[in-house]
């Protein structure tokens, strides 16, 4: 398939990763973070379990269960931390840092080159995250900030082991594996330290239907599948465009205002993943 085909197929993750916030918000009951979480992996991880029958062997269970808390359990959990201790812009800045350690976890864990063009790219792309969302009263957490910056390396670290842990399976059975693994690993833990889940509303339930399958299933199933063809350089700086779409979906659907310094945020970050991309197409020529 032509790369640029794949490209765009992946690029969908993150857009639709972008989303969240507005469906948690708007359609999902408060403060259940790791109930919520728990709902979106692993329902989605087992009806793919289910459709595709097909389970890990050998050394891939321990593989899937490192892999499902890297990219699930960890992530998610961290990711809550610092977003009920954060302003919102400081954790999608903090957040923005991922793709910078996706290079160079790849040049030491794969031996991949390390594009200087790519790691100016990376930077900008922080800076257009920052401009797009930071404010001038922002405060500081400390707590927040590292468990942010602990979220993004688990995330990267692992990105960059599905990478080089490739199972001769499709990407949707890869993808059903960690899926399960991270709700597994998080289920106790929401059993013990949250509340119950109330009754759901019909809102409720086509909320947590978008993200088990459009926000779980199927995008992590495409990102998965354009680390496998195109590698974790290619598709890292892609996750710039998940705080764009937030962005733009609350612009759209919750008549938030834009300033002409985010829309100047916004073309920063395009601009950076643009010329990523062009530095990765040029490595693969």
């Amino acid at each position: 398939m032509n790369r640029y085909v794949v490209l765009g197929l992946t690029a969908l993750a993150p857009i639709v990763w972008g989303s969240t916030y507005l469906v948690t918000t708007e359609m999902l009951p408060s403060g259940l973070p790791l109930t919520l979480a728990v709902l979106r992996a692993l329902p989605a991880g087992l009806l793919l379990i289910l459709f595709l029958r097909q389970l890990p062997s050998g050394i891939w269970w321990l593989r899937v269960a490192i892999l499902g808390a890297l990219n699930f359990s960890l992530f998610w959990w961290l990711l809550f931390i610092a977003a009920y201790r954060l302003p919102g812009g400081v954790a999608a800045t903090v957040g923005a840092v991922q793709p910078l350690i996706v290079l160079f976890l790849s040049h030491w864990l794969l031996s991949n080159r390390l594009s200087s063009v790519s790691v100016i790219a990376s930077l900008s792309g922080i800076v257009g995250v920052a401009i797009l969302l930071l404010t001038p009263t922002a405060t500081l957490d400390w707590v927040g900030v590292m468990a942010g910056l602990a979220g993004v390396f688990s995330m990267a670290a692992g990105t960059v082991l599905s990478r080089r842990w490739q199972p001769s399976v499709s990407a949707l059975t890869f993808t059903s594996w960690q899926l399960t693994a991270g709700g597994l690993i998080l289920l106790p833990f929401a059993l013990i330290f949250e509340p119950a889940l109330p009754a759901l509303t019909s809102v409720n339930i086509v909320g947590l239907s978008y993200l088990t399958l459009i926000g779980g299933a199927l995008t992590y199933a495409l990102w998965f599948r354009g680390l496998a063809l195109l590698g974790p350089s290619s598709v890292a700086s892609l996750g710039f465009l998940s705080p764009v779409s937030a962005v733009v979906l609350g612009w759209f659907y919750l008549d938030q205002q834009l300033s002409t310094l985010q829309f100047i945020g916004m073309i920063v970050i395009l601009g950076s993943v643009w010329v990523s991309q062009r530095a990765e197409a040029r490595k693969v020529r």
